[in-house]
């Protein structure tokens, strides 16, 4: 999603959303996120003005201060950036990819099963399996902080019972032109 980015040529609004608009985005990340309300009091102070960046291919970042927050696509699902992440790494629930899988997803290559199913990868068990279509942290074997996020493409349970195609496709990563940008 971010693979030749430039804050530059690819921004073409910065705005303050209405109220009811940043009530609606508090609300949506509360139902997708594993967090509660006091952690988002954290990320996002209410007090805080909210501005929405809006980007070519239906790419709107969220920023507080010039700091990219969180973005989305389309009326997709609201994505945390890796630096938030970093910080509050149990927004998302995490899967963790093998160390051969390392170098292809820091080129920004989807995530295959059989590097989340081997004994370096982890997915998590089946009593708190995830279903297609849900944002995840995608951990490296031997990595503290978050690599990459992504979304998976087969419910975790069937990515163990099939172990072929892509698990999760990758929508930003370490190294990415998100990640270069500290400011918008």
């Amino acid at each position: 999603m971010f693979h030749k980015f430039s804050s530059s040529t690819d921004v073409t609004s910065q705005t303050p959303p209405k109220s009811s608009v940043q009530r609606s985005i508090r609300a949506a990340i509360l139902s997708q996120w594993k967090i509660g309300v006091e952690t988002l009091e954290q990320i996002w102070p209410k007090k805080e003005s909210l501005i929405h960046v809006k980007c070519r291919n239906h790419i709107s970042i969220y920023t507080i201060h010039g700091e990219p927050l969180f973005f989305q696509e389309s009326d997709g699902p609201i994505y945390p950036t890796l630096r938030l992440l970093h910080k509050y790494p149990f927004v998302l629930p995490r899967v963790g990819i093998d160390r051969g899988a390392i170098r292809f997803l820091l080129s920004g290559a989807n995530m295959m099963c059989p590097g989340l199913t081997s004994t370096g990868g982890y997915l998590p068990p089946p009593e708190n399996a995830l279903p297609a279509g849900t944002p995840v942290a995608i951990f490296a074997e031997g990595k503290e902080h978050a690599v990459a996020v992504g979304v998976t493409k087969l419910g975790t349970e069937e990515m163990r019972k099939v172990n072929k195609d892509v698990g999760v496709e990758v929508v930003t990563h370490l190294g990415d032109e998100l990640w270069s940008q500290q400011t918008l």
